[in-house]
């Protein structure tokens, strides 16, 4: 393949797999995903939600990672069909439009930058990680020594190097929670059926609301992951081995093919972090609900740690700090990644570069891999206060989702060909997703209003 996947060519045509082996050669996009995924909203989120809920709202997780994925899928048959970046297909969504760009781009803008707040969080939880492990080492230290790393891990990363970094972190970790799942059955939080039935009988206590409303947001594939799924989808080579649309019935074919191949990626990710996220959620509630611990500040990682160690016995709190440093870091260098990507089209969208540029759009990739976790370390000494930062960017990512939801209902009624016009089954679950979206954040919105 050439060397800028954002235009379409000729020349990368590729016929796409027919077989379900290779199929999955072709897998990635959502690996990269996952490992954004499996960090702040699994670590932090899921689990404080199940300490301060218990077992009650284990629903919540479950629905928040299986309906938004319907929304993924549409954004990335978008992605395919028309090799547009994420940000131009915003632009074209209907509104006004002020300073160069469309509401849709500017309002993306805006709530990304809100957003820096959650990646602020997880610096920090890493730095406090670092901290506990080398207490010699102040906290403000070892906050600019994450920042330093993973700028650099990214300041020269291309598609395929971030691809494997992020499926080998988020697998250690993935597997050490499963452990810790398992052992729980041979100590006093044992889980029982019961317990996990209760979680599904889908109440929501009010005292909970925040927590679930910025879980939401976070857990499963959230509004910022779905738009970011579009630059991986497309630096894969989906878009590019597709080709230019040029009507015939050769590239329908293709464009079908290389849908078949999205769709694998996208569900078999799902599946893979619902359980992971699950786990997580069953973790918190077991233990940290049962000990009334709820982490906050700058005790999150000790109170965590105590759900490794109530399984595994007090020797595995250094493998959990290994761990949690493992799935926290690999968030902070997801994020960075896509989104050095996608401020570059934001700017692009505004004028401010060409995005199209191949030149242009890494020197800015290159500037931003800088300046975002100099942000993100400035926010975490600001505050201090680790899991607020994260539930707001939860709240904003739930706000985010619903501006997706609007983007992914104009990609399938006003910009998609006859010829890829979905079932009716296929129709109706994409409904389900987005009515599941929308009910959830107003109830959201109304019940943050009320307290």
């Amino acid at each position: 393949m050439s060397e800028d996947p954002y235009i379409l060519t000729p020349e990368n045509i590729k016929e796409p797999p027919t077989a379900f082996r290779g199929r999955l050669r072709y897998l990635g996009p959502s690996f990269i995903l996952s490992a954004s995924i499996v960090g702040s909203g699994e670590l932090i989120a899921t689990t404080t939600l199940g300490a301060k809920a218990g077992f009650v709202t284990f629903w919540v997780v479950i629905v928040s990672c299986l309906v938004k994925v319907m929304v993924q899928l549409e954004m990335g048959k978008h992605t395919i069909l028309s090799g547009e970046s994420a940000m131009k297909a915003f632009s074209a969504l209907p509104g006004p439009q002020w300073g160069g760009s469309r509401w849709s781009v500017w309002l993306v803008l805006l709530i990304q930058s809100v957003k820096l707040l959650q990646l602020g969080g997880i610096v920090g939880g890493v730095a406090i990680i670092l901290n506990m492990i080398w207490p010699q080492i102040p906290l403000v230290v070892a906050v600019f020594v994450v920042v330093i790393v993973v700028a650099l891990l990214v300041f020269k990363g291309y598609y395929g190097s971030i691809e494997k970094i992020s499926l080998v972190l988020i697998a250690f970790f993935t597997i050490f929670t499963f452990t810790a799942l398992y052992f729980l059955t041979y100590t006093d939080y044992a889980l029982t059926w019961d317990s996990i039935a209760s979680g599904l009988r889908f109440q929501l206590p009010v005292a909970a609301v925040a927590v679930v409303f910025g879980a939401f947001g976070i857990t499963g594939v959230g509004g910022d992951e779905i738009i970011h799924y579009n630059y991986w989808c497309l630096e894969k080579g989906y878009a590019a081995h597709t080709g230019p649309n040029d009507g015939s019935p050769e590239w329908q074919q293709r464009a079908r093919g290389w849908i078949k191949v999205m769709h694998l990626d996208a569900l078999l990710a799902m599946v893979i972090y619902t359980m992971v996220t699950a786990a997580f959620y069953l973790l918190g509630a077991a233990v940290l609900h049962v000990q009334g611990r709820v982490p906050e500040g700058y005790e999150v990682i000790e109170s965590l740690s105590n759900m490794y160690t109530a399984s595994l016995g007090p020797n595995a709190k250094p493998w959990f700090l290994l761990g949690s440093f493992v799935v926290l870091f690999s968030t902070l260098f997801a994020a960075l990644a896509a989104l050095t990507r996608q401020y570059s089209d934001i700017f692009g969208q505004l004028g401010w570069i060409d995005f199209l540029d191949l030149r242009q759009r890494k020197r800015s990739i290159a500037i931003l891999a800088w300046a975002l976790p100099l942000l993100w370390a400035i926010m975490f000494l600001f505050m201090k206060l680790p899991v607020l930062m994260v539930i707001i960017g939860g709240i904003m990512g739930s706000i985010l989702l619903l501006l997706v939801v609007i983007a992914t209902l104009h990609f399938r009624y006003w910009r998609t060909e006859a010829a890829f016009k979905p079932k009716l089954v296929y129709d109706l679950v994409l409904w389900l997703s987005v009515a599941s979206i929308s009910m959830v954040a107003l109830y959201g919105f109304i019940q943050l209003s009320n307290h």
